[in-house]
Order: structure tokens, then C-alpha cells, then sequence
């Protein structure tokens, strides 16, 4: 079997040495194959671990000496390694008429499935690259606290898409066009397919656009007991890891679908609220007599505000000619209002309250568990930790401070009052009984 091609001398020379030999010329063939394909093997294999070793090698040199962080992401996320198996494949695409130029009838399956592996090969490229890009993306100031995920997991199922119809085109020997053309008819079941994923990608611009939800954010969902920060926003969830550790994940579209909490303003002003009330048992308000307004000035904080506030009412009684016999006639200090101008001249000068935020002590509608008292400030530091301590300062010295203007905080019957009413009910009809008194 002579020729001048040298592809086919290449393809023969075993053959030529084996027919030479006195082998029949089937078996010539056969060994003639296994030997160029064993050849073809160790080549490919070879060339696969040079070229993977110096394209890693070339590509770490080359990041050592830049200051981007992009190939460093590259290279984490093996972009080089899937780029090194292109040339082994160069190889295999190169060499299937060689070794199989006596069995025409294999070149053409085994192409299809080269081609088919070339497809692969180039999404895992692709996707190589656009992990890269996501980690890079994330680094940055701009797109850090952005749903990245989300658009990139997009072109990734888009990526998959056109893969698929690539590998079916070569599998089926039809046209694309073709191919998508008859998935026409079956849109209506593809759309209940990915609804989730449409309904996530379109979530994902909408939160993105509205700027409803950052990676980083603190958001508190009830409904799915989700509180605590956003560490992820992909194509179909949102991860949120709560205060205690656990993982609460919530689909994307819910965010628009359901009412959810942000704290991100909270943080950024800086200052979180406290709202809280102390309640006061309202049989302990009382108009102030001289006496108790002389003992209360020794408060320094209500010092100058007693001053003030009895010079306008004396005026006030003067002018008028009140009978101040009484005190319930004409205008008077209470102890509870006096309080209340404790409590608001306390958050004045307290130094963790935010002073350029909302400050007030308010009296609410009195109900069945006394008149209560409500602090409405900002507490100047918005981690947790610190907030609760310093809204417990607060408290603190303010209930310790309500007995210095003879109020009492309302408190619903332990089981100790129960049990010396109980004792004083039973002792009342022994004669002689005298009740202990009772024990704060």
C-alpha cells in the first residue's frame, strides 16, 4: 500500500512493517491502529501535563508581579487549567484521521464526540472566567454589597442553554434553529420549569435596581424567622445568617412579594433607637407642696427647671389671685412632671445618647398597669451588644430615681403580697393578732 501522502505514511508505517512481516492484512490493520492510538494516548497525556505545568507556572509569575487581583482569581478558579487542555485536544482532533484512516466509518462518531467535548471544555472556560470575575467584582467598593451572583448565575444558565443545544445539534445531526423552533410548542411547560428562576431573576433586578437589599445589610423577615445580616443574594435565594449562627434561606422573589425590615438606615445614621417605657403607679402622683419643691431643687439636673417653672406659676396664682389654700386650685408642680424633667435633662446629658436625633420623654394614655413614661432616643452606638448596655444604664438610674420624687413603679402582686394578704385576712379574726409588716 504505497503513497505520497505523508499523513498516510504516517498512518501506514506500522502496517507497511507488519504485511512486510507476512501478517494478514486485517490484523495488520488492527495493530497498526492500537499501536498509533497507544502513540496518540502518551502524546496527548504528556502534552496535557507540560502544557498545564507551564501554563500555571507562566500564569503565577505573571500575577506575582501585578497588582490586580483579578488573576490571582483566575488562577483560583483554574482558568488556566482548563485553557492547558486545549492543545491536548488540538491533538486529538488532529490525529483521529491518522489513526483511524482505515476505519473511515469511526472518524465521524469519534469527531462528534471531540466536538461534543470542545462544547464542554469552553463553558468550564467560561465559567472559570466568570467566577474570576465575580470574586473580583466583590472586591471592589462599587459592586461588593450588589447581588453579583444573581446576573452572573443568569449568564450561566444561558451558558448551559446554548451547550445543550450544541450538544443535541451534534448528537441529532440537525440544525439549531431547528431544534429551538420545535421548543416553541413547549415554552408554556419550559416557563413552569424555571419559574423559580425567572421569578428570581427578575426579583434580583428589582432588588438591585430599588437598592431594597444589600450583601452586608441587617434585615429581620418574621415570617421566615430571618434576623440578622445578608451574607449571599443569588439567582433563586437570599442567605441570611441570624444573630445565633443559623443559616435562614428565602427565596428572592419573596422580598418583593412579602414586607421585610432593613436596618441599613439604623446603621448609617448611626444611632439606634430606644423606645421604652417605665410605668408609674398613679395613685403616687401628687401635686408638690412647698416643702417637697424645696427638698426636690437639691436634684441639681431639675434645679434651674424647679426655679423657673415656680416663678411662673407663683405668677401665674399672683395674678389671677388663686386661693392656694388648696393645691389642687390654680397651676401646680407634680411629681410626675417634675420626673419627666428629670428624665429628659438625664438624656440630655447623657454622653452615649445621639444628640442630633430625636430626644423625648412623653406621658402616654394611662391604662390598667399605671401611667406610663416613654423614653424616645438614640443610643449613639448601634452594636448590639453596646446598645444593650447602654439602654440598660438608662434604666437603670432612672428607676432608682423615681423614688427621690415620692412616685413608685407599678408592679402587679408577687406571690410574697398574695401570701401576706392571705396571712392578714386569716389573722384579722384572731383576736390579739398583730400582722408582720411586710418586706420589700
Amino acid at each position: 500500500m504505497e503513497t505520497a501522502n505523508p499523513d498516510s505514511l504516517i498512518s501506514h508505517f506500522f502496517y507497511n512493517h507488519f504485511t512486510s512481516m507476512g501478517l494478514p492484512e486485517t490484523s495488520a490493520m488492527y495493530l497498526n491502529m492500537l499501536l498509533l492510538l497507544g502513540i496518540v494516548l502518551v502524546l496527548v497525556y504528556s502534552t496535557a501535563v507540560v502544557a498545564r505545568k507551564i501554563m500555571l507556572s507562566v500564569s503565577q509569575k505573571f500575577s506575582d508581579k501585578t497588582s490586580t487581583q483579578f488573576d490571582d482569581f483566575l488562577i483560583q478558579n483554574k482558568t488556566f487549567k482548563h485553557l492547558a487542555k486545549i492543545i491536548p485536544l488540538i491533538i486529538v482532533v488532529q490525529s483521529l484521521p491518522v489513526v483511524f484512516s482505515d476505519f473511515p466509518g469511526w472518524i465521524k462518531p469519534l469527531r462528534t464526540l471531540t466536538d461534543m467535548y470542545t462544547v464542554v471544555l469552553a463553558i468550564a472556560i467560561v465559567r472559570a472566567l466568570l467566577r474570576s470575575l465575580k470574586d473580583y467584582l466583590k472586591t471592589t467598593e462599587l459592586f461588593k454589597d450588589k447581588p453579583v451572583d444573581s446576573f452572573l448565575q443568569v449568564i450561566s444558565i444561558f451558558l448551559y442553554f446554548v451547550g445543550g443545544l450544541l450538544i443535541f445539534s451534534l448528537l441529532t445531526g440537525k440544525e439549531v434553529w431547528a431544534f429551538i423552533t420545535a421548543m416553541g410548542a413547549a415554552s408554556a411547560i419550559l416557563l413552569l420549569v424555571f419559574k423559580d428562576t425567572i421569578l428570581g431573576f427578575v426579583a434580583s433586578i428589582q432588588v438591585s435596581s430599588n437598592d431594597m437589599v444589600r450583601i452586608g445589610d441587617w434585615i429581620t423577615m418574621e415570617k421566615y424567622g430571618a434576623d440578622g445580616d445578608v451574607t449571599e443574594i443569588n439567582l433563586t435565594t437570599v442567605k441570611v445568617q441570624n444573630w445565633d449562627k443559623t443559616i435562614t434561606t428565602i427565596p428572592t422573589y419573596y422580598l418583593i412579594s412579602d414586607s421585610f425590615k432593613n436596618w441599613r438606615g439604623m446603621q448609617r445614621t448611626g444611632g439606634r433607637r430606644i423606645k421604652r417605657s417605665i410605668h408609674l403607679k398613679i395613685s403616687s402622683i401628687k401635686y408638690l407642696s412647698q416643702q417637697d419643691i424645696e427638698r426636690m431643687s437639691k436634684i441639681q439636673l431639675v434645679t434651674n427647671y424647679l426655679e423657673e417653672r415656680r416663678q411662673q406659676i407663683d405668677a401665674y396664682n399672683l395674678e389671677n389671685e388663686i386661693d392656694k389654700s388648696l393645691l389642687i386650685n390654680g397651676r401646680n408642680l407634680t411629681n410626675a412632671g417634675v420626673f419627666r424633667a428629670y428624665a429628659s435633662a438625664y438624656i440630655e446629658q447623657n454622653q452615649f445618647v445621639h444628640k442630633e436625633l430625636t430626644m423625648m420623654v412623653r406621658q402616654l394614655e394611662p391604662t390598667t398597669t399605671g401611667m406610663p413614661i416613654e423614653l424616645y432616643v438614640f443610643a449613639n452606638d448601634v452594636r448590639w451588644a453596646y446598645y444593650e448596655v447602654i439602654m440598660a444604664d438608662i434604666f437603670d438610674h432612672l428607676l432608682a430615681a423615681v423614688k427621690y420624687f415620692d412616685l413608685e413603679v407599678f408592679e402587679h402582686p408577687a406571690a410574697d403580697d398574695m401570701r401576706h394578704l392571705s396571712n392578714a385576712l386569716a389573722g384579722s379574726r384572731m383576736p390579739g393578732y398583730m400582722p408582720e409588716p411586710m418586706q420589700n
